[in-house]
């Protein structure tokens, strides 16, 4: 019987984490599967390395990271007897917001974003795993409860994040298309950046460079 240090050691030869696990969704779900469990990226080099090493990154084709992740996770899934299920599947789309925050493992920050304990706020999923066995993680703690300063919300230039008023996407594309939105361009959200507790989960520039390309076009 597969378990979850079986699970764990398969996604981490891809530098992929278990971020949140909980009980399956039966409407997308069917039995026997009994848990989902959310994956996305180490934080550092080593994950960006490898996707952009990849024959998805190599080939000039549309979406390598998500055709990667499809390949990998795809791949897992049937070696532990699952299925995969990622954002972009539907319609129904699969709701991921709401599977992350009743893991919890993962929160909605003053910015809105989710928060996760390790990751901050650079969470980020590649997709999910539902699996015929239970997944059990070690419990977290909100990582906000005990940052004093949330320093997360000043520092957005243009106060675009907010959990109260939502995401003012307007502004921000707007701040991207002045010379001062460069620095957002080139390193990441400033917000996602500033949080304490996304710093052992820092991105390479160029991997932040890459996605706000996607983001801002």
């Amino acid at each position: 019987m597969a378990t979850t240090a079986d699970l764990i050691s398969a996604l981490g030869a891809e530098h992929l984490l278990v971020l949140a696990a909980l009980p399956a969704d039966p409407e997308f779900c069917p039995a026997p599967l009994q848990s989902l469990v959310l994956i996305g990226p180490e934080g550092g080099a080593a994950w960006w390395e490898l996707v952009t090493a990849s024959p998805e990154w190599q080939d000039g084709a549309p979406d390598p990271i998500d055709r990667w992740s499809k390949r990998i996770l795809d791949g897992i899934a049937a070696r532990f007897g699952g299925m995969a299920l990622y954002p972009s599947d539907g319609p129904p789309y699969p709701p991921f917001f709401r599977w992350a925050q009743d893991s919890g493992a993962l929160w909605q920050s003053p910015v809105g974003m989710l928060v996760h304990a390790d990751a901050g706020l650079w969470v980020s999923f590649r997709g999910a795993l539902a699996l015929p066995f239970t997944v059990t993680i070690p419990a977290t703690t909100n990582p906000c409860l005990s940052c004093a300063e949330q320093p997360c919300l000043s520092a957005c230039p243009v106060a675009a994040l907010s959990k109260a008023k939502g995401y003012d996407i307007a502004a921000c594309h707007a701040h991207l298309d002045r010379p001062a939105g460069a620095d957002c361009l080139s390193e990441g959200c400033r917000a996602r950046r500033a949080c304490p507790a996304s710093q052992s989960h820092a991105r390479l520039a160029q991997q932040s460079a890459y996605h706000m390309s996607r983001f801002h076009t």
